[in-house]
């Protein structure tokens, strides 16, 4: 029993030296000491085996180096390596570091393998003779190779539909939308600071719909985003590029589920798409109506129940018509987007 103590407080005291004092010979010293005598029947207990074992792991031989070390020590036959890359350009050794492509620790990213030229292609000849075509540079390049070039390692997740997306077809590029040495924004690398400063370069109607005063998206108050509700990627399942489900109502469910069905009495429209009676992005009416009631329900609803009659001027000055003021329809038929109660079929319960 005292030799079993002996040596585990020597192997507390290996640790320690090991790990704060670095001093490898103490290894060998305890290791002299528990071969002093035979082992005993109370050294082959569990607390022996731990101690021995611990000592074997201490022994082992330093692990190897990483593979970004690897790389930098000794470049491909055609490649300069990083270090010889930031000579020149020293701006960009920065820029790359302080982005995820610069995390050397982790095996994916491009500083990882070959460092620059994991993009940019081999280098050894753009150091030896500095002309034109001697490195991949993504100005002035193809859409199509800039873009086979990013998905080489972005080809999964979100990533997975570019190829032949809305934004693929149009010709646009990695680089249109995102800046790998000069990123403006906090997330995404974007050129720009936000999302909709992105989003408005092509897509200014949408976006000025957000701005409007009576009903629009929570963009402008920072709830919500462009992607919230598109992978600007692109989308196996529909072609809207939205970001759940295989159609508008799908993608609109995902967050207002009370609307989700089936219903026992259930509203064509709703059915078939919300975007029918509402515009996703921003209106001037109540509810982000595309027109405002009982307009909006005349443009079906003409031929019977109700007469046909002509909402207008005329029937909010002369004749006063109720339907015209409060919430209009929806004042009797207040669960327009369908109805579960057996005497639900007008949607008025």
């Amino acid at each position: 029993m005292v030799s079993t103590n002996r040596t585990l407080i020597l192997v507390g005291l290996l640790w320690v030296s090991m790990v704060v004092f670095q001093a490898p010979g103490v290894v060998e010293l305890v290791h002299s000491e528990a071969a002093v005598s035979p082992p005993s029947a109370a050294e082959k207990s569990p607390a022996r085996t731990v101690a021995a074992r611990t000592l074997a792991r201490l022994k082992a031989p330093p692990p190897q180096a990483s593979p970004a070390q690897a790389s930098q020590a000794a470049p491909p036959a055609g490649y300069a390596g990083a270090a010889v890359c930031v000579t020149c350009h020293d701006t960009y050794e920065t820029s790359i570091n302080n982005s995820k492509h610069g995390r050397t620790q982790d095996a994916r990213t491009p500083m990882s393998t070959l460092g620059c030229e994991s993009c940019h292609g081999p280098g050894q000849a753009h150091v030896d003779d500095d002309e034109k075509g001697h490195i991949r540079s993504f100005k002035g390049t193809p859409a199509r190779e800039v873009n086979q070039t990013c998905i080489t390692c972005h080809n999964r997740g979100e990533h997975a539909a570019w190829v032949g997306s809305v934004h693929e077809s149009r010709n646009l590029t990695c680089t249109t939308c995102h800046s790998v040495h000069e990123p403006q924004s906090l997330e995404y690398q974007l050129k720009k600071t936000t999302e909709t400063q992105i989003c408005v370069q092509c897509h200014r109607l949408q976006v000025a719909k957000t701005e409007r005063a009576v009903a629009h998206m929570p963009v402008r108050e920072g709830k919500l985003t462009c992607s919230s509700c598109h992978n600007p990627h692109g989308s196996i399942s529909n072609v809207k590029s939205l970001k759940v489900g295989n159609s508008i109502v799908e993608s609109c469910t995902s967050c207002h589920s009370e609307m989700r069905g089936p219903m026992l009495f259930e509203h064509t429209p709703v059915r078939e798409s919300c975007t029918t009676c509402h515009d996703p992005h921003g209106s001037s009416n109540d509810r982000m109506l595309n027109v405002r009631m009982p307009m909006l329900c005349q443009r079906c609803h003409v031929a019977t129940r109700h007469p046909a009659s002509v909402y207008d001027n005329a029937a909010i000055t002369t004749n006063k018509s109720n339907r015209m003021f409060g919430r209009s329809c929806v004042n009797c038929h207040s669960n327009i987007h369908g109805s579960n109660h057996p005497s639900g079929q007008f949607f008025m319960r």
